[in-house]
């Protein structure tokens, strides 16, 4: 008898607010921007799509297909994202790691 497997599902396991937050900077840490996205999409499956669009005001298919990680969503997209989701996109200095290292 094979054995049966599903795909990984992160969305399953990040079940309180302060697990959905460091997911979302370990990704902000290194992530590229579709890492984001994809990141924020699994947030948003973890909370509820319907819900997410409800509070955007974007449709569950435009919601699942700009935080895919294969899109290309717009910033103003992602911003509204994060906010609806409790959020809020910064911009900090990026550290020199050839300075750390010494």
């Amino acid at each position: 008898m094979a054995l049966k497997t599903r795909d990984f599902d992160p969305a399953r396991y990040l079940t309180t607010e302060e697990a959905q937050e460091e997911y979302l900077l370990a990704t902000c840490e290194d992530g590229s921007p579709a890492e984001i996205a994809h990141a924020l999409g699994v947030v948003a499956r973890a909370r509820g799509i319907s819900d997410l669009s409800r509070k955007t005001g974007l449709t569950r298919q435009a919601l699942y297909k700009a935080l895919s990680g294969e899109g290309n969503p717009e910033l103003a997209t992602i911003a509204k994202v994060a906010r609806a989701l409790g959020f809020r996109l910064t911009i900090v200095r990026a550290e020199d790691k050839h300075q750390n290292a010494a």
